[in-house]
């Protein structure tokens, strides 16, 4: 399974937001997952079992439980991948942080003149 068609089912992507804070039981998991999305057991299982094996997250026995963490190598790979299409969001990001910075300096400079009271209901 391609690493976007694991990555594309949201409850899959919960499951990995819920790993990414540390290592969690599969109880744990299923336990969140069922009340958010109202899925089985079963289902939750399902998906661990196809992170598990697309290599996103690991599983270790601990006595009876079962503790997951999520795999950094598949991530990596996504990474590169949308390497090639950072520009078309960074550059937008980019002019949104210049307007920003200019904004805030022309009200600084309104400031000193003594022409507005400076709060963000001018803006």
């Amino acid at each position: 399974m391609h690493a976007l068609d694991v990555l594309g089912d949201p409850v899959r992507r919960r499951i990995l937001e819920l790993l990414a804070e540390g290592e969690r039981s599969s109880g744990e998991v299923s336990s969140v997952v069922r009340a958010e999305f109202g899925i089985s057991q079963p289902a939750v299982s399902q998906h661990l079992r196809v992170l598990r094996e697309a290599g996103f997250a690991s599983v270790r026995a601990e006595g009876t439980r079962r503790l997951y963490a999520v795999e950094a190598a598949p991530l990596r790979e996504v990474d590169r991948w949308l390497d090639r299409f950072r520009g078309f969001w960074e550059q937008r990001l980019d002019a949104l942080g210049t307007e920003l910075a200019r904004g805030k300096r022309q009200r600084r400079l309104d400031q000193e003149r003594g022409g507005g009271s400076g709060t963000d209901a001018e803006i």
